[in-house]
């Protein structure tokens, strides 16, 4: 929000030309040999410090190759500044390299109150150090130090928290079937990057810096609700799911909890994206983005669709089944990539109509084709979405009301948390009231109120 106000969307834009190919690189920081040593039963200390200094070689590497790529860069979209900002990014794949099994360790040890704690310092940290640069007027070079700073901070709180120093490398330690595993991981989160973020390098070639920086920002904004939820969750469930793998009835109880709750957490939220999206842009970004609102809009599906399909990846991950995420992603990837080019004359919102389309079309195949064979149906998914979807929809027919009567005298702030206030006490209000979920959410507040925060090492607990 500070950022926004103080920087353009060209700033933006320029950065986001070049995170578009770090990040496909940032997918190959450990080839998936950190999701294989936390699905396995056991790890032996040979092989964590074998894995610590392939991540590190593995790293260097990375950085060393998006050096030699810069003038590449800077040459695709015309843009000479692309080739410094390029050089300083390439020091963010060694920083992270330098802090995988650290955070391995942790996640293992289901610490999950540390790793809360360090990603909440890291961010501080390194937003702090991005509104002090652009306020001392250093433009875009604010949002790459920044960008730096995040994995530096991150590692060190992963080193200081574990309290672990790797050994010597070994030969012949048992690595080749995390290797195999860690492989597929890495080539289907290829794909999938790919596939989600093409869109973004063809405006940026064919539309140039700000458009990008429109779109770049409504993107990421739309993505908030479920980068975070996904990944904070994603790291609790997947450990918890791998140790369960060998206990059927127990695996999809957890799972359909934990489904229900990502589902409700996200379901109000892609209903105030979709119909409130000018207050959150202005209140949000400020004026000077109001551009970015449509684009805000058009995306807001994507959050619907991602709540729903990216938990499935969790149950499939945890026994065993990556191949299957492989081939689902062979599959929608160049439908996306082809959609983006039918998208792409019309300009960015031709462009995010496309990805919302293909996305919303591609869902019901999906969760049929991800459940086929294992503990949990399709019915299953069915009936928590259409009551989650059904009580967000009351819920902002709620929120339309209260506008209607009050909003329109109101400023952006206030009318966006009338809004929000309404939505979501709707949703909550209904969802313990008509809902078959009542008793878990009901017991899941009350175990908050009585414990509190804990740093809990039970899968059971968990």
């Amino acid at each position: 929000m500070i950022l926004a106000r103080l920087l353009g969307p060209k700033d933006f834009g320029l950065v986001g030309m070049v995170t578009a190919f770090t990040g496909v690189l940032t997918l190959l920081r450990d080839f998936g040999l950190s999701s294989a040593a936390i699905q396995r039963a056991t790890v032996t200390e040979d092989q964590q410090s074998t894995l610590f200094w392939l991540n590190m070689l593995t790293g260097a590497l990375l950085g060393l190759l998006m050096i030699g790529l810069a003038p590449a860069i800077a040459a695709f979209y015309h843009e000479p500044r692309l080739l410094g900002v390029t050089a300083i990014l390439a020091l963010g794949f060694f920083f992270n390299a330098a802090g995988v099994q650290h955070l391995v360790i942790l996640q293992r040890e289901m610490r999950f109150t540390s790793l809360a704690a360090i990603g909440v310092l890291s961010l501080l940290i390194s937003s702090a150090i991005g509104i002090a640069g652009a306020k001392a007027g250093f433009g875009y070079w604010a949002l790459v130090v920044m960008t730096v700073s995040l994995p530096l901070t991150s590692t060190i709180g992963f080193w200081l928290t574990a309290d672990w120093v790797p050994g010597k490398p070994r030969r012949r330690c048992g690595l080749r079937s995390m290797i195999r595993f860690g492989g597929t991981v890495t080539l289907n989160g290829l794909i999938v990057y790919l596939a989600t973020n093409f869109d973004k390098v063809l405006l940026g070639r064919f539309w140039g810096v700000e458009t990008l920086g429109l779109y770049g920002r409504a993107y990421q904004l739309i993505n908030i609700p479920t980068d975070n939820l996904n990944s904070a969750a994603g790291e609790v469930a997947f450990a918890v799911l791998s140790r369960l793998q060998n206990e059927p009835a127990r695996l999809k109880s957890y799972f359909l909890k934990g489904y229900s709750l990502i589902l409700a957490l996200t379901m109000p939220i892609t209903v105030l994206c979709a119909f409130f999206s000018n207050d959150i842009i202005l209140v949000l970004l400020g004026a000077k983005w109001a551009n970015a609102a449509p684009l805000f809009r058009l995306l807001a599906p994507t959050i619907l669709v991602f709540a729903i399909a990216n938990p499935l990846s969790w149950l499939l991950s945890s026994i065993g089944l990556v191949s299957r995420l492989l081939k689902m992603g062979f599959v929608i990837a160049p439908v996306m990539i082809i959609s983006y080019a039918v998208g792409l004359p019309f300009g960015p919102k031709g462009v995010a109509f496309a990805y919302s389309a293909v996305m919303t079309l591609w869902l019901v195949p999906l969760v049929i084709w991800a459940l086929r064979g294992t503990v949990v149906r399709p019915q299953d998914i069915l009936v928590r979405v259409a009551q989650q979807l059904l009580t967000s929809l009351l819920a902002a027919g709620l929120a339309f009301t209260a506008r209607s009567f009050y909003g329109q005298w109101l400023p952006p702030w206030p009318r966006l948390a009338l809004e929000s206030a309404v939505l979501f006490l709707g949703s909550v209000g209904m969802i313990l009231l008509f809902t078959e979920q009542k008793i878990f959410y009901m017991d899941l507040l009350r175990g908050l109120v009585k414990r509190g925060p804990v740093e809990d090492h039970s899968p059971v607990s968990v």
